[in-house]
């Protein structure tokens, strides 16, 4: 039998404690965790217990108080700011509920960003760009501005350009909560796609449709995992 590819993410004994003055909120406590290659993983929880921080943390937006996070046997803890901030663009997508599309810019300019960062040449990312867009059906709005743009084509250049540069692992956090449902679910068939293409997805939610359509659920709860795996605990619920 051959070995068990090993997760692409592993976090152990995770703490994230928020301070404000003497106040101090357990925002995470005792997150041990795997995901592996290729999963489709939603994040549930109730407003305000953690499932974003989870995000967050796990991803390396946010800082920790305690724990290791490895991410391709990389440990993004041990790693400075600047490290950090490169491992991501190199190696992680991201898809926010508002969008964060650079207004000044084109759909293109948006979808390459992340390239041009990384150091690709700008014939080339903006080719892969236009590719991108063409990808999530946007060929014919690349020249447009967000504002020129609804909100689920906004949604889609935000998937493309977190994407484009064929990222081990997408975050999307709650990457339907500003649309309409039938352009919610437009856009969560184009996420259903892009994980069975191989890429891992991992989706923060409230909507317990949403966490019902991944392989894998994270339930959080004051902080901890109170449920990992099967979706079909939510009819329980």
């Amino acid at each position: 039998m051959p070995d068990e590819a090993p997760p692409l993410l592993t976090a152990r004994d995770v703490d994230k404690t928020y301070r404000t003055g003497s106040v101090e909120v357990a925002a995470l406590r005792d997150i041990n965790l795997d995901l592996g290659r290729g999963e489709l993983i939603t994040i549930m929880g109730p407003s305000g217990n953690g499932k974003t921080t989870l995000l967050n943390c796990l991803s390396g937006l946010d800082d920790i108080d305690r724990g290791v996070i490895e991410i391709g046997g990389e440990d993004i803890t041990a790693m400075s700011d600047a490290r950090r901030t490169d491992h991501r663009a190199r190696h992680m997508g991201f898809v926010f509920q508002g969008f964060n599309l650079i207004g000044v810019l084109s759909a293109a300019e948006n979808v390459e960003l992340p390239l041009l960062l990384a150091g690709v040449r700008a014939a080339d990312a903006r080719e892969r760009a236009v590719d991108m867009l063409q990808r999530v059906g946007l060929s014919d709005r690349e020249k447009h501005r967000p504002t020129e743009l609804s909100g689920g084509e906004q949604q889609r250049v935000a998937i493309a350009r977190a994407l484009v540069s064929e990222p081990a692992i997408v975050w999307a956090d709650e990457p339907t909560g500003n649309l309409d449902s039938h352009t919610a679910d437009a856009v969560l068939d184009l996420l259903t796609e892009v994980h069975a293409n191989g890429q891992t997805l991992v989706i923060v939610t409230h909507d317990s449709g949403i966490g019902a359509r991944g392989e894998r659920l994270i339930l959080v709860r004051d902080g901890r995992i109170v449920h990992d795996g099967s979706p079909a605990v939510l009819a329980e619920h």
